[in-house]
């Protein structure tokens, strides 16, 4: 079935967690602007897969500026913006763009909450990002749907990729998550104490490679998405074989492959997670991130089986159990907070 049709059944699924009515911008307001400062805090590490990871990622933590657009209309997300930590030398995709789906009550006013970062997939409209943020707010919870380099509003004009570009723009577009973290920290609303990750396919291997930074998050969340980049690319299908064909034609294959990509392989960090608060979600029939990259994340990280949810699915149609997963979602990340507010 087409992801289309995937997506029409999923929003159908989804109609029973999303108001009619509900207005998911931030009340209508001129732009504002807030410093934050970066929490970047990367423990060392003996391991020198990790430390040479550590070096390509990380960078000097520094003050920065956050401003708030506010939404046009009732039904759209007010837009969230800061500078990237690391430059491709675009003004536009430096400056770092979120949609923000803000929490609400009963009455449509804006609640402290807590807040998730959503990473989006690779598809250039970011529909499962958005429907995954707006499933989270329906949940109460304060989403953030960044726009990964290169995507939506950090689109250069007359943008023509480049391939000694993609470990760069990874590289930026990891950064750019942790970050977001600390300037989400400062709005208004938003408890900071609770500032949880969420990545889908990309962006889950996006997000599996930031959470091993450091601890910023609360809770990470990593859904179709694994480890070990070089074998997903060398023999994975469909958009893995893209990538393969496309990087081959640009001289990327065997180690030069393998080099190109090792700053930004998940594996390399997975060590560093705090195993109580990380969670994948694994579609069985995978065919575009086959479950043994899933798996092979879990062993690195450390995990319980149980801290990893098996979807009878495969890479599309998994998206029919999102509902599901944003419960789950929600709960842990409300579980976490009690259990830490409570352990204090």
């Amino acid at each position: 079935m087409a992801i289309r049709n995937w997506m029409s059944l999923a929003c159908t699924v989804l109609a029973w967690t999303l108001s009619t009515n509900a207005v998911w911008a931030v009340e209508k307001t001129e732009k504002q602007s807030f410093q934050a400062s970066d929490s970047l805090a990367p423990a060392k590490d003996v391991n020198e897969a990790a430390t040479k990871s550590l070096a390509e990622l990380a960078w000097k933590p520094a003050s920065f500026e956050v401003t708030f657009e506010p939404s046009q209309t009732p039904f759209d997300p007010a837009i969230v913006r800061f500078p990237s930590p690391h430059s491709t030398g675009h003004a536009i995709n430096d400056l770092v763009a979120m949609e923000w789906y803000a929490a609400r009550n009963a009455s449509d006013q804006v609640i402290d909450a807590p807040a998730v970062i959503v990473v989006h997939e690779s598809g250039p409209r970011m529909e499962v990002g958005r429907l995954i943020a707006r499933a989270l707010h329906a949940q109460g919870l304060h989403a953030f749907m960044i726009h990964m380099p290169t995507y939506g509003l950090r689109r250069p004009k007359e943008f023509v990729p480049q391939l000694e570009l993609v470990s760069e723009v990874m590289k930026q577009g990891i950064a750019d998550a942790r970050r977001a973290r600390d300037a989400v920290a400062v709005l208004p609303h938003v408890d900071s104490r609770s500032i949880s990750i969420q990545g889908t396919s990309m962006g889950g291997f996006v997000t599996a490679t930031a959470a091993g930074l450091d601890r910023g998050f609360s809770t990470v969340h990593i859904m179709v998405s694994g480890g070990n980049l070089y074998e997903l690319i060398t023999n994975g299908q469909r958009e893995a074989g893209k990538m393969r064909e496309m990087l081959a034609q640009g001289g990327y294959t065997g180690e030069k492959l393998r080099d190109l990509l090792a700053p930004i392989e998940p594996l390399h960090l997975a060590h560093r997670y705090d195993r109580a608060t990380t969670w994948l979600y694994t579609a069985d029939r995978d065919q575009v991130v086959p479950p043994e990259h899933a798996e092979a994340l879990r062993k690195a990280a450390g995990l319980d089986a149980d801290h990893q949810m098996m979807l009878p699915a495969d890479h599309y149609s998994g998206i029919i159990y999102v509902p599901i997963v944003v419960i789950e979602i929600a709960k842990k990340i409300r579980l976490e907070l009690e259990t830490r507010t409570t352990a204090k």
